[in-house]
Order: structure tokens, then sequence, then C-alpha cells
């Protein structure tokens, strides 16, 4: 917790009182409390919260505390520790308090490293304003929680390099990857990260690089222990050593958009798994997960089993040793959904669905295993868990919706933007240099950047968190959110002014143990 405070600029040591200090942070003031007054109408306007098809997985192992196969149980979790309220609407609450906490971490991050107040602000809105940011956080979903999780654990490893900030970012990364598996590869993003500042730093300084390497130790195994024992736990219940038993699975289905078993030559125990429609016609990739004319849902048991994990894991693997130019292709054409400037259906009508507030109740599930967790969820709940539309309220959310959102095109105008300016500027100062404006032993003295620059480790985990769903499963709306605080902070630290100690690497013999 004293990390995160960390990350919070100092307070002024002059008097004035809160309204002072509101009125030297007047326009983030102005959009926090816009973001708190959507959230308060929608919740007012969809009580008690918005389920979602895993929203009933979840609740079924908070109930039943159990490794799931399919999702970690950090998420669930949570939930069990807010069940004493019986409340999913305090679990609602509690997701937007974390949204709103998401939009104040970067705008203290931009203050942190000198920038402009008002640059924060705007850094800090398309988390705070955008419609399906606060139709994200009333969902009963993982994602909001995660999105903090790994905004938190960026911002302190930005910032000098402690045992106590390599601790917190190590147990933040590993709560993360425990609630969306997708967090384990950040792991090596920000560890990878944090040893090129401090190799560029013991070069600048000319001091030991040994102390900085045991701290980035010291965070890789904090976060890889929590990992291990719920790996253990899970290999205690299932018999196979993991977070989850479905990567073979979800890699088999993210194959099928280009897997074409005339190249791959498939062995006989493989064969059974192909797709005779041409890749061009063929559904989009959750559907081999778990439609019934899938060839793997086809097969005798339960779609999870080892056998049938480690069967799909295989016939993956030969479609990208295969194919992997059509690899390459699928991915790029996967990630390109997440710029366009619209929102076209996908992957499916249903699931699109539940991404936009309703006009009208939803109706209950009626597919297993939703129905059970239905029934867990109301024993949660010690009520009825139906969502209730309350108008005018939920009229005003959805009219809102309609206007307001960040379009995919903007994110990608915000990820282009820092190693664009980052290259005119490298360009700026060698012709500078050339002129003699620019003695060349300043340039020698931050050479290296801007690799261990600030913005950099924002903006490369928002990437990693784009990439990475394209990559290994499909393109889902709600995958793009939580890449958007970072990289709305990458962009805005590029802007910043005057740098500080935090703001760049620091030499070996700073490091300390505080």
């Amino acid at each position: 917790m004293r990390e995160l405070i960390g990350v919070f600029p100092p307070a002024p040591r002059a008097g004035g009182g809160l309204r002072a200090l509101a009125g030297r942070h007047r326009w983030f003031v102005a959009v926090l409390s816009a973001g708190a007054v959507l959230r308060v109408v929608a919740m007012i306007g969809y009580r008690p919260a918005l389920w979602f098809p895993d929203s009933y997985t979840y609740v079924v192992t908070a109930m039943r505390p159990r490794p799931d196969l399919v999702r970690p149980a950090g998420y669930s979790m949570f939930l069990r520790l807010l069940e004493p309220f019986h409340s999913f609407g305090f679990v609602v609450l509690v997701q937007h308090l974390l949204g709103l906490a998401t939009g104040v971490l970067v705008y203290a991050a931009v203050l942190r490293l000198r920038g402009r107040s008002r640059v924060g602000a705007l850094a800090a809105a398309p988390v705070l304003l955008d419609a399906y940011q606060v139709e994200l956080e009333h969902l009963l979903v993982s994602d909001t929680l995660f999105m903090f999780l790994v905004v938190a654990a960026v911002i302190v490893a930005m910032g000098p390099l402690t045992w106590r900030t390599a601790c917190a970012t190590g147990l933040l990364l590993a709560t993360a990857t425990l609630t969306r598996t997708v967090g384990l590869p950040l792991i090596a993003v920000v560890a990878a990260w944090l040893l090129v500042r401090q190799a560029m730093a013991a070069r600048r300084w000319d001091t030991p690089l040994t102390r900085g390497l045991r701290l980035v130790g010291v965070l890789v195994v904090v976060a890889l222990l929590p990992i291990a024992g719920y790996a253990a736990w899970f290999s205690s219940t299932h018999h196979r050593f993991g977070i989850v038993g479905s990567n073979g699975v979800f890699l088999y289905a993210r194959t099928m958009s280009f897997a074409d078993c005339g190249v791959m030559r498939p062995p006989p125990d493989l064969a059974v798994l192909c797709d005779g429609t041409p890749p061009a016609r063929r559904p989009p990739s959750q559907e081999y997960v778990w439609a019934a004319g899938s060839p793997l849902v086809a097969l005798p048991g339960i779609t999870f089993t080892a056998d049938t994990d480690r069967l799909a894991g295989r016939f993956a693997f030969l479609a990208l040793r295969s194919q992997p130019v059509d690899y390459a292709a699928s991915v790029v054409s996967e990630l390109a959904r997440s710029f366009s400037w619209g929102r076209p259906v996908y992957p499916d009508q249903e699931i699109y669905d539940h991404y936009e507030f309703p006009a009208v109740t939803p109706a209950p599930p009626g597919r297993e295993p939703a129905t059970t967790g239905a029934k867990f969820a109301v024993r949660y709940e010690r009520g009825p868990i139906g969502t209730r539309v309350a108008e005018p309220f939920a009229g005003w959310t959805r009219a809102y919706q309609d206007v307001v959102r960040l379009p995919g095109t903007v994110l990608l105008a915000l990820l282009l933007a820092p190693p664009v300016a980052a290259a005119v500027r490298r360009t700026a100062v060698r012709r500078a240099v050339r002129r003699g404006a620019v003695p060349r032993a300043a340039v020698r003295r931050r050479r290296g950047e801007p690799a261990g620059a600030p913005w950099t480790l924002p903006w490369v985990t928002s990437l990693s968190l784009l990439v990475i769903p394209a990559a290994t499963a499909e393109f889902d709306y709600r995958y793009v959110l939580p890449a958007v605080p970072l990289a709305c902070l990458a962009a805005a630290l590029m802007t910043a002014g005057k740098r500080d100690r935090s703001d760049s690497p620091l030499p070996a013999n700073s490091v300390n143990s505080r």
C-alpha cells in the first residue's frame, strides 16, 4: 500500500485547505466527478448487476472453492471476499470504485513524473468517462479487477527500484495473473524493462549492476511463488500442473482461423480435429471451444480433460509450425479489430449484446453450467439476482453509451504517438549535434533512450494486453479496455517536462532497500 501511495505527488506544504487543493487539480476533479456521477446513474438504472456467461462460473468457484479448468480463481476469491455482504450490487460498487481508482492512479503518475495536470486529466478521462468502461465495471467479470492490478503494478514499477517496490510489483502481477492468465507474460515484460533500465543506469553512471539485478530477481520470485502455490492446488485437484487446464483447447481454437490439414498433414489421431470448411468461411475461434459442431467438442468426454487438452495442443503447435505466415497474418487481422472506428458485431450478436446496457430485463440463463451458477448466485445474494432496469436512469445510461466511447482508431493513435515522438526527438538531437548546438558528450550520457524512458513500460504493457489475446485466443471488446489506461499514460508521459530521479534510470548505487 505504501508503494501505491508513493505514486501520488507530495502534498504542498502551503496552506489553503481542500478548496485550494481542488482548485489546483480542477480539471481532474471535474473529470473524476463526472465519472462518479455516471457510475451512480448506472447503479440506480441497473440493479444489482449485469451478468455475462462467465459470471456464473466465477460465482460457483466463489461459493465452492475449487480451481476451475478454464479460468483462474482470482476473481472468484474477490467475490468470496465480498460474500459476507450478500450483495452483487456491493460487488459492482467496488468494481466501479476500482475503475475510479485506476483513473486516479493514471493522473497521479503523470503528475509524479512532472507532467501537466491538464494532460494528466486528459489521460485519465477514457477510463473515467468511456461508457463501455462503465458497462464493463457493471458486469460480473474479472476485467476491471485485472485492469486495476496491472495499472497499479506498472506504475509502482516505474518508480525507484527498492525491496518494497520489487515485492509490491511482484505481488500485484501475481494477483493479476491469478485473475486473468494473460497476466503471466506481463511478469516477463516488466522484469525485462527493469533489467534494461538498471543496465542503462549502470552504464550511464559507471556503477555496479549487481544490486539492481538482485531486486529484479526478487520481483520475479515474489510474483512466481503465489502462482506456483496456486498451480500446486490446481495439481492436487485436477492431477496436472498449471493454473488452468485449457491452454491447448484455446490455442487449437485460435489456429482454426487458418489451419489447413492439406498443408499440415496431421497424423490420424490429430486428423479428427480437422475442419473441411475453408478458413474464410469458418466461424469465430470461440465456436471451436463451445459449439456442438466443433470437432473438438464432438470428442468423447468433456472438452477440457487432460487428454483432450494435450491433443488440441499438439494440433495447434503442428498448425503453427506448418503455417507460420498464415498464423502471423491471422494475428494481425485479429489485432486490427482493436483499432476500428466503429464497433462491428463480433464474435457474435449474443456476446456483443452483453457489452451494451440493455433496454429490458435480460432473460435468465437457459444453458448449463449457467443455470447451476445461477442457483449458487441466489445463495450468494440471499435473494433474486435478476437485473432490474429502472427508468429514466437506465435510459440516460443507454443514451450516454450511444455517444461517448473511445474509438479503436484513437487508441491506435495513442499507441503510435510515443514511439513516433521519440523518433522525432532523436532525429532532432542528431541534427543539433551535427550543427554543434548540442555537445556529443550530452548525447552519450543519454544513450540507450528511449528504451528505458518512463513511457516505454506502460506502452509495451498496453501493446502486450492487445497482442496476447489476439495471438492465443481471439479479439474481444472487453479485452481491449484494460489496455486503454496504460496507452493513455504512455502518451501523456511523452509531454512531461522537467525530469526527476523517478523519471529516469537510477544509478545502481541509488537502489536502496527501504
